[in-house]
């Protein structure tokens, strides 16, 4: 039987996450009570005995598409080594919810714009992700979109070390998707990871991806 051949274009990335994805940021995301289906307490569960809901602060991603030579990519990059947070991990762009912003949209658009220069103009939202409980301590809601039209980046070195592109048929695809552990705190602690052309794709930011690709390509 002929295997069928996945698009990985960003037409097709883009129609995925229209019909797949919620069109506006869900209402619960930012629920403190409530307990999202996906989070790193997934393969960790006892993380839902430390409190990690109570203390979880708001937070929003931006997950941008990017066209090269007829396939999609995902815009990610490396924070800076200094950072007291997750320093020197790939990352979406983004951050913590500021009360000035509009929401996990306004969030994700701002803290693109000021990590890589992603200018708001190239970018058109197309759905968004339900939340992301991490055992740092945040929920993030991860804002799904597409990068059109003429840009380029500009590092805030205070930041991101370097931004780079990877692509979708090799994040989309399961067999990719590494589920490891190592010691913490006295127990093994369960993560994902997906190491490509020399970047460590791994923790929030690999199970963010892992719930991108169920929702859009399972």
């Amino acid at each position: 039987m002929e295997r069928r051949v996945t698009d990985y274009s960003l037409a097709d990335f883009e129609a995925r996450a229209r019909a797949r994805l919620a069109p506006a940021v869900p209402a619960r995301a930012l629920d403190p009570a409530w307990l999202p289906e996906h989070g790193d307490y997934r393969l960790n569960p006892t993380d839902i005995e430390t409190g990690l809901l109570e203390r979880a602060r708001p937070a929003a991603v931006l997950i941008a598409a990017v066209e090269r030579e007829g396939e999609a990519r995902l815009i990610l990059t490396e924070r800076t080594p200094h950072l007291r947070s997750h320093s020197g991990q790939v990352a979406f762009p983004g951050g913590k919810i500021d009360p000035e912003d509009d929401g996990p949209v306004g969030a994700a658009l701002r803290e693109a714009e000021e990590e890589i220069g992603l200018s708001r103009a190239a970018l058109t939202v197309t759905g968004h992700l339900d939340p992301y409980i991490t055992t740092s301590g945040y929920r993030i809601a991860p804002v799904v979109a597409s990068a059109r039209g003429p840009f380029a980046y500009a590092i805030n070195e205070q930041e991101v070390s370097r931004v780079f592109e990877a692509p979708l048929s090799f994040l989309m695809n399961p067999a990719n998707h590494k589920r490891m552990s190592r010691p913490w705190q006295g127990h093994d602690r369960y993560f994902y990871e997906m190491p490509w052309n020399g970047h460590y794709i791994w923790g929030v930011t690999a199970g963010i991806i892992r719930l991108l690709q169920e929702r859009l390509y399972a």
